[in-house]
């Protein structure tokens, strides 16, 4: 999966997406120091390991580099940025049934907006998997030649099944 680059001087507004969705009951907002085993949890049970980890980095950030969508209190969506590495977005997820009603552009754009705050002019996404979807929500445009990327030499996931090694 290639990497992508936003212009973030030309992105469109976030503040009409948040409050149609808060409008429906849907909270778009900053993740709080105090929900990060909550937030970091809930990405590990509904997406993986790896993500988990890159969004518990983003609660060592201050502020917080993570944004997440609530409903009623639970939580639907998140997002983070400058986690993986500096200037980037991701992890990003929403959950299945609640996919295709704008969260994940809410929750792209107000990570987006806040590297921008930053003084970031552009900001890169790593690893994309839908790429038309990045680049119709922030006008993002694949970076040639990025694939892998810092995804390089990843660590092997242990097998379960099998005894720690280790000893002489």
């Amino acid at each position: 999966m290639p990497d992508m680059l936003v212009k973030l001087y030309e992105l469109p507004e976030a503040a009409p997406l948040v409050k149609g969705l808060a409008d429906q009951g849907i909270v778009i907002r900053q993740a709080m120091p105090y929900e990060k085993h909550a937030v970091v949890d809930w990405v590990r049970e509904r997406f993986s390991d790896d993500w988990a980890s890159e969004c518990d980095v983003a609660f060592a950030n201050h502020p917080v580099s993570c944004f997440i969508a609530t409903e009623k209190g639970g939580i639907i969506g998140f997002a983070c940025y400058e986690s993986t590495c500096r200037n980037f977005f991701g992890p990003t997820g929403v959950v299945e049934e609640k996919r295709g009603f704008g969260i994940g552009k809410a929750l792209l754009l107000s990570c987006l907006h806040a590297m921008a705050a930053l003084g970031y002019a552009y900001a890169i996404i790593g690893g994309v998997g839908p790429a038309a979807f990045y680049a119709d929500a922030a006008g993002a445009v694949i970076i040639e030649g990025s694939r892998p990327g810092i995804y390089r030499d990843q660590l092997k996931k242990k097998d379960a099944n099998k005894p720690a090694g280790g000893g002489a």
